[in-house]
């Protein structure tokens, strides 16, 4: 007789079991299928890039792959456009942005290019764009000079905020602006253009304002006469003075300073030699011979 084979147990063995029922821990799949190829892919990488000749290798190559995009002639700026600048304004701003052209506008920064330009005493507000056509397009707005303040440092323009505008080399290159002097004049240009206005019926007479103190305004005429305002109502109190002379011409006369810091109590200094002629009239008058 043959031997019979004996029939094979269906029920799985210990191991078997055991990794079937690891297979369902959704922890060990999860490691199996994400963890294990992440560290092969990773111990990989490690090992290839600590060789520093392949580092320099693919970092050289990634420089070569950027620059050659960034330089691409679409990307490329061949030169600059200035609105709103005069032509001394312009050339400041070349010179203050000295750029190598044709180059490429990955290595513009705008913003900063910006306020470099805005940073110009001259300059109001900047505005910079790539327009087709690779044109590096400046706009400014220029401030406008509205004064000429004579200070320590010499004579500045400046305009009706009292920001800065340019150094000015003499007084007769801008002639047809009023005149500010002192100390902080510069700080009260507003309250300065007022009083400029206000004098208006003075403008022939008119030589300039000058800061007192940094606190109040001397309004300075011909024939070195000065009307001393107060602190505060100066224009109020500059219009009394000039009510005053149009009704009586009290500023064609012998007077050297009205002083109008005491609203209450308004002064009139005379010349000295008006002074004299005064008490000689008088003496006159009362019959008494002077030697």
């Amino acid at each position: 007789m043959q031997p019979v084979n004996p029939k094979r147990d269906p029920a799985p063995t210990r191991l078997s079991y055991r990794l079937n029922r690891l297979w369902l821990t959704p922890f060990f799949r999860a490691l199996l299928r994400v963890g294990v190829p992440s560290f092969v892919i990773v111990f990989a990488g490690g090992f290839y890039f600590s060789d520093a000749d392949r580092r320099e290798a693919i970092a050289t190559k990634y420089m070569e792959l950027r620059r050659s995009f960034e330089e691409r002639p679409e990307f490329m700026v061949g030169l600059m456009a200035i609105d709103g600048a005069s032509t001394e304004l312009s050339d400041d701003i070349r010179e203050v942005l000295p750029v190598d052209f044709p180059i490429s506008s990955f290595d513009l920064d705008l913003e900063v290019m910006r306020g470099i330009v805005a940073g110009l005493d001259a300059v109001a507000r900047a505005d910079l764009r790539i327009r087709d056509g690779g044109v590096l397009q400046v706009t400014v707005v220029e401030r406008v000079p509205a004064v000429v303040w004579r200070s320590r440092r010499g004579l500045e323009l400046l305009d009706a905020e009292g920001h800065r505008v340019a150094p000015l080399a003499a007084r007769s290159v801008r002639g047809d602006l009023p005149v500010i002097a002192g100390d902080e004049a510069d700080k009260a240009v507003v309250e300065a253009l007022l009083l400029m206005n206000a004098a208006a019926p003075l403008k022939d007479r008119l030589r300039g304002l000058a800061r007192v103190g940094a606190r109040r305004w001397d309004v300075v005429l011909d024939r070195d006469q000065r009307i001393l305002l107060p602190e505060t109502g100066a224009v109020e109190a500059l219009q009394r003075v000039i009510a005053l002379d149009q009704a009586d011409d009290m500023l064609e006369r012998d007077l050297v300073i009205v002083d109008m810091r005491n609203a209450a109590r308004p002064t009139l200094r005379m010349a000295p030699g008006a002074v004299d002629e005064m008490r000689r009239i008088k003496s006159l008058e009362a019959g008494v011979i002077l030697q």
